[in-house]
């Protein structure tokens, strides 16, 4: 590891915190920047995950004010991303190295779609919310955390964003506060998977270093942004590099 792709990691795991902490979309930032300093696509996804921990620690402590009377609903949801993500980590394992090329570009094209013709959260808070919030989730939101979270532990792209759709529509929560729950649950899946990413294969700590701190930075200063300024135009340049970052990958797996 070099300083200049130390401090490059850095500067990487800055603007994956900061963009997943707002959009749910880390991986389409840090994952590339692992690939692009020679690190083999398996083990530039295992050590993401690793260092994407950082970026739920940083998040989550900024969001206490919205966090604030959500706990009683976050741990159905937490049990249930720690078995999604303990789930995610095996399938993750249990894929050999050829087809998880083959499969990243397709993973990270449906990601980027998702966000690019997604409507706005405020939107989707304001016209979804068949829940009053504080009053009772659906039954089935449990279910479609686990669901995501298999997502999350097995590559991770875009998870986030499916989470918050999922939150704003059920529960009829703001942007800020279901973007809290967000990261929250996400972190979970992450953390679960990291754990068996450390004990069962390996992870290019030297890279991590640099990518999990730059993280934690950039994951602080989300909930600020969330909180002060729109996140249109953010999730249509994200949408837009993700979708050029997919076909740039496709062309390479497939040739």
């Amino acid at each position: 590891m070099t300083v200049l792709e130390f401090v490059f990691l850095l500067a990487a795991g800055i603007g994956a915190g900061l963009t997943g902490s707002i959009a749910g979309l880390a991986s389409l930032v840090s994952y590339p920047a692992l690939l692009a300093t020679g690190i083999p696509p398996v083990t530039a996804n295992v050590s993401n995950t690793v260092a994407l921990v950082l970026n739920s620690v940083g998040s989550v402590s900024a969001s206490r004010p919205e966090l604030k009377g959500q706990g009683r609903r976050l741990l159905p949801l937490a049990v249930a991303a720690v078995f999604g993500g303990i789930a995610g980590a095996v399938l993750l394992l249990l894929t050999p190295s050829e087809a998880f090329e083959r499969i990243v570009p397709v993973l990270i094209a449906g990601a980027s779609a998702a966000i690019l013709v997604q409507r706005p959260p405020r939107e989707l808070a304001t016209t979804g919310a068949r829940h009053r919030p504080g009053a009772s989730d659906p039954w089935w939101l449990p279910l479609g955390t686990f669901v995501v979270a298999i997502y999350g532990g097995y590559f991770g792209a875009a998870a986030g964003v499916l989470l918050l759709a999922m939150y704003l529509l059920s529960t009829g929560e703001g942007l800020p506060r279901g973007n809290a729950m967000k990261n929250v649950i996400l972190g979970v899946a992450n953390a679960v998977a990291a754990v068996g990413y450390i004990l069962f294969t390996s992870v290019a700590w030297s890279a991590v270093l640099p990518l999990a701190i730059g993280c934690l930075i950039g994951g602080r200063m989300g909930p600020t942004v969330v909180r002060r300024a729109p996140q249109a135009g953010l999730r249509t340049l994200i949408a837009v590099a993700g979708l050029a970052l997919a076909i740039h990958l496709g062309i390479q797996a497939y040739s």
